[in-house]
């Protein structure tokens, strides 16, 4: 088995005197995509700003192809090949496509003060490197990103970061706010990813589209791993169960049981 990309090692995070991550373990290889499930506030949020370089752990390693390093800025991140796609997929509506794909590092022409912006040739890559994606109806690079579907757009974004040589692409509840059709899109760009050689981290909290494209599986609760499996080793409603606290609510099920049948039926009276 290939080393991992990305790995965390006993990652802890704290806000003064709040603690929001403990202990977490993760790994990620080529070629794999890692499901990172969970509800709100499970801490997610908080463990993508510390993998995409936003935040420091308080204490723990993240290795780089199994050696240990540090991710001080988000442009370390991405000098490391680490890309991260957020819900709404950091594009600029009144941009055009092909200057949203290349925005910061725009294609010039010309020599020494006289370079200007490359349209065409901006225009051509980004449209080609959307369609080798399988989104066929991007055909005029001057298009307005603000045309574009949810599903386009974060196509438009996931297609850029690989441009630029993203070895770990990490998605932020890439469908939550999409359609069937247009959540269907994006998970099949998550294969074309994964078929690609990159590690994908996909966080989101809709099972149905995690077990669609997941290889492996981590479920966060109050900040921490409460469990870590492989495709099929849990089905979908133990994934659904364990994110929602089945545990605890089984818990507080049989303490109501157990009451009530020691109080003739009746349930417990309501807190003061």
């Amino acid at each position: 088995m290939s080393a991992p990309i990305l790995a965390l090692r006993g990652v802890n995070k704290s806000f003064g005197p709040i603690d929001v991550l403990h202990d977490i373990t993760l790994e990620v290889r080529a070629g794999e995509v890692l499901c990172l499930l969970g509800d709100n506030g499970a801490g997610k949020s908080t463990l993508i700003k510390i993998m995409s370089g936003v935040h420091q752990p308080s204490s723990g390693t993240i290795e780089m192809d199994g050696t240990a390093t540090t991710i001080p800025t988000p442009r370390a991140a991405s000098d490391k090949g680490i890309a991260t796609v957020h819900q709404f997929g950091g594009t600029f509506p009144l941009m055009s496509i092909g200057r949203s794909f290349f925005v910061g590092v725009e294609m010039t022409k010309g020599w020494g003060p006289f370079k200007i912006y490359d349209r065409k040739r901006a225009n051509d890559i980004a449209v080609k490197a959307v369609r080798d994606f399988g989104i066929t109806r991007i055909e005029d690079g001057d298009r307005l990103v603000g045309g574009l579907s949810g599903g386009e757009r974060q196509s438009l974004a996931i297609a850029r970061a690989v441009h630029f040589g993203a070895r770990v692409l990490i998605l932020d509840e890439p469908t939550a706010a999409l359609g069937v059709k247009q959540a269907t899109h994006v998970l099949r760009i998550v294969n074309e990813a994964k078929r690609r050689g990159l590690a994908v981290i996909f966080i989101t909290h809709q099972v149905m589209h995690a077990m669609a494209v997941g290889d492996h599986f981590a479920v966060l609760i109050r900040g921490a791993v409460a469990a870590d499996f492989k495709k099929g080793e849990k089905t979908r409603e133990e994934i659904t169960d364990l994110m929602a606290g089945g545990a605890s609510m089984a818990s507080l099920e049989a303490e109501i049981e157990t009451y009530m049948n020691s109080h003739g039926g009746h349930p417990p009276p309501p807190a003061a």
